[in-house]
């Protein structure tokens, strides 16, 4: 039988987008068993999630402190092994430390943490740490996302020179209700930190170039924008980007485009070919070549990749989307996890999904853009 690996959740009570996000993917591949969580700030809120979920009523705790030290002094074989936390941004850093302390795995949601001190913080206590972390930046589960990667690690574009990537939504484009809690913590400073839109989706936008062309991005101009009144943080933005091996790339993020949903695209273009991605055809990648007609590649066929034939679950012609991709990530954590334990070495496309390094340089992304943004400076330098 499949050992499934004992988890628990904090954050994702009532109200809650994300955790049901998360929910639905560490369940997909029969990875996981979520036996306890710490799912709201009120005890009764968190009662009312671990009775929906079914969950054993004494493993249901008023905070992550109690969880952590009231599973520890469970046997070993009945304890949690792993901790999903998607709580608002100030309360990532805390109980993902503890856990890390406690040999306890994390998946934690993006952005990582309030600060890049405390992701640095972080990095230090996962390397004295017996446990493992894995950082949930949903995008690059996609397959055709990793099929982009893997064209053009392989050289098949040739040198990359530019990567433009773009993240649209309208969803607060103008002032939000007050009891919408989605846009409430999103656009508060104290639990969202130092940006809003480019902390939210920008992250990702940053994640998802540097995923895809392998490259680090060393340097930053940014405009960044409030373009809702009485808003105290950015909805708007995007920088012109300086990359580590001579090439460009230009970030765009706004959630104040009206009407827009959630398509997020990227183009990377290379001295032979470019690509093109978009998740709202997230199944296709368009690869661009200069003196011949475009080639466009399909999720579920026998020519990808092994990253995207892995990360695949269905034949050609059934769509997969979001919830997939963001499953890809539980999986590939859930199969590394049970390699190690086993004494044995993962398979590289198992070790595929986002780890401590991408935490540190989107708490690094978020800094440097908000940092230029204010300033006068044309460029400001990369911190790592």
């Amino acid at each position: 039988m499949k050992k499934k690996i004992r988890i628990a959740m904090i954050g994702g009570g009532p109200g809650s987008f994300i955790g049901n996000i998360h929910r639905i993917a560490m369940r997909l591949d029969n990875d996981y068993d979520l036996i306890a969580g710490a799912f709201s700030s009120s005890l009764e809120k968190s009662k009312t999630t671990g009775e929906e979920l079914g969950l054993d009523p004494s493993r249901i705790y008023p905070d992550y402190t109690t969880l952590i030290k009231k599973e520890l002094q469970l046997p070993a074989e009945d304890r949690i092994e792993a901790v999903s936390i998607v709580t608002p941004n100030h309360l990532h850093f805390a109980p993902a430390k503890l856990a890390l302390e406690n040999g306890i795995h994390v998946v934690l949601d993006k952005p990582a943490t309030l600060s890049l001190s405390e992701a640095l913080e972080l990095q230090k206590v996962l390397e004295n740490s017996t446990a493992k972390f894995c950082l949930t930046h949903t995008y690059t589960g996609y397959p055709m996302v990793k099929e982009a990667r893997y064209q053009v690690l392989s050289g098949n574009l040739g040198k990359i020179k530019k990567v433009v990537v773009s993240y649209p939504q309208g969803w607060l484009s103008k002032a939000a209700s007050p009891d919408n809690k989605q846009a409430a913590w999103r656009t508060d400073p104290t639990k969202s930190g130092i940006a809003g839109a480019m902390g939210d989706i920008g992250t990702h936008a940053f994640n998802l170039l540097e995923y895809v062309s392998g490259l680090k991005v060393t340097a930053i101009s940014a405009q960044v924008n409030t373009i809702v009144p009485h808003r105290l943080l950015d909805d708007d933005g995007g920088a012109f980007l300086q990359l580590e091996n001579g090439g460009v790339g230009v970030l765009l993020a706004s959630q104040v485009a009206t009407g827009e949903e959630n398509n997020l695209s990227i183009s990377v273009y290379g001295e032979y070919a470019g690509l093109k991605w978009e998740q709202s055809d997230n199944e296709s990648l368009i690869i661009k070549n200069l003196e011949a007609p475009d080639v466009i590649l399909r999720r579920g066929e026998g020519y990808l990749s092994s990253y995207a034939k892995h990360n695949s679950r269905t034949p050609s012609g059934h769509p997969e989307g979001y919830l997939e991709a963001f499953a890809n990530i539980y999986h590939n954590f859930a199969l590394s996890l049970h390699a190690f334990e086993n004494g044995e070495e993962p398979q590289k496309e198992w070790l595929d999904f986002p780890g401590i390094e991408e935490a540190v340089r989107g708490m690094a992304f978020i800094e440097t853009i908000i940092q230029n943004g204010k300033s006068y400076d044309k460029w400001t330098n990369f911190p790592l």
